[in-house]
């Protein structure tokens, strides 16, 4: 019996298999993110407030007037801007703590695992703990303002004010930097080892290593740490609504805050559909920007066709004297 014939054929079930497997995930998908985004696309199209939400599919249909009164006659565009300053500030200060603490517990040393977990405790704890044991330290006469107060400085309210938005930056800092330091310690161990020794071969002192070394490798990491803190932070409602309570600071009033309140405190639930559509568009945009610039999957780009070298042949002629002569040619 011939190889061919001995092998079972596949028929179009089994090759059909692994799309059978991707339909659990398939429905889970559509059931947890797609009906809320189009139900929410939905809602933003309403006059949907408490007096129409008990019959709510038959609430006043107002099209795109939820996002002209969010553009024009809220904070939304305050919200957005203090959203994105206080992530962008967070990032700047948070991606060279990271950086610095991978490089400091790269090298063995005593202790380094005892280190490592320490580093690793504002990352594991519950973003409601971080901020409940910040706010009491913050509190007027609490550790903070004696701390200040021993070297003279008397900074004011913490909790409210101006020094609110500076508050919710130490503590989103404080909180979000191990993670950026794990991602950056993932890309110091795939650094190669006969790297390091050429460069200590060549004599190069240790800021040439970092900067010529040693970053190149963290480009990937970091940039995924960049983006990844990025969404985070725009989309934290956890700290600082257990931070500064309701009704937040102007200073801290983010876009999750924003619409939590004009949804759960003032009712227009319409309006708060259209508020977190306009977060989503905020949020997609870095994503995109991204995903075109960084090439996450070799396999998704389209291999480049090489060429076949050149094939020289050779063939004989003869030459006007009689004589035969044999020439290449290139093909």
């Amino acid at each position: 019996m011939s190889t061919g014939t001995a092998k079972r054929r596949r028929g179009p079930n089994e090759r059909n298999r692994p799309l059978w497997m991707l339909i659990p995930g398939g429905l889970l998908m559509v059931l947890v993110i797609i009906v809320p985004l189009l139900l929410g696309v939905y809602m933003s199209t309403l006059n949907l407030d408490q007096y129409t939400l008990r019959k709510w599919i038959s609430a006043p249909f107002i099209g795109i007037e939820n996002f002209i009164e969010a553009l024009t006659a809220t904070d939304l565009l305050r919200s957005v801007w203090l959203s994105l300053s206080y992530s962008l500030l967070a990032m700047a200060v948070t991606i060279p703590l990271g950086v610095l603490a991978a490089v400091a517990t790269q090298n063995k040393f005593r202790g380094r695992g005892l280190v490592r977990s320490i580093f690793l405790i504002p990352y594991v704890l519950p973003s409601f703990v971080v901020a409940t044991v910040w706010r009491t330290m913050f509190q007027p006469g609490g550790v903070i303002d004696h701390a200040l107060s021993g070297i003279g400085l008397h900074p004011g309210l913490w909790l409210n004010g101006p020094n609110s938005y500076w508050t919710l930056i130490i503590v989103q800092i404080w909180a979000s930097w191990p993670f950026v330091y794990m991602l950056a310690l993932s890309g110091l161990q795939a650094v190669d080892h006969e790297v390091h020794e050429a460069a200590a071969l060549d004599g190069a002192l240790w800021w040439r290593k970092l900067r010529y070394v040693v970053f190149p490798y963290l480009k990937g990491p970091l940039s995924l740490a960049f983006l990844v803190g990025i969404l985070h932070h725009i989309n934290n409602f956890t700290l600082p609504y257990v931070l500064f309570g309701l009704p937040a600071p102007s200073d801290v009033n983010v876009l999750p805050i924003l619409t939590y309140v004009t949804s759960f405190q003032s009712f227009r639930f319409g309006l708060s559909a259209a508020m977190a559509l306009v977060s989503l568009v905020l949020v997609a945009i870095p994503l995109f920007v991204y995903l075109r610039a960084v090439k996450l999957d070799d396999g998704d780009q389209p291999a480049k066709r090489r060429k076949s070298p050149k094939r020289a042949d050779r063939f004989t002629t003869d030459s006007p004297s009689g004589a035969v002569a044999t020439e290449e040619v290139l093909v």
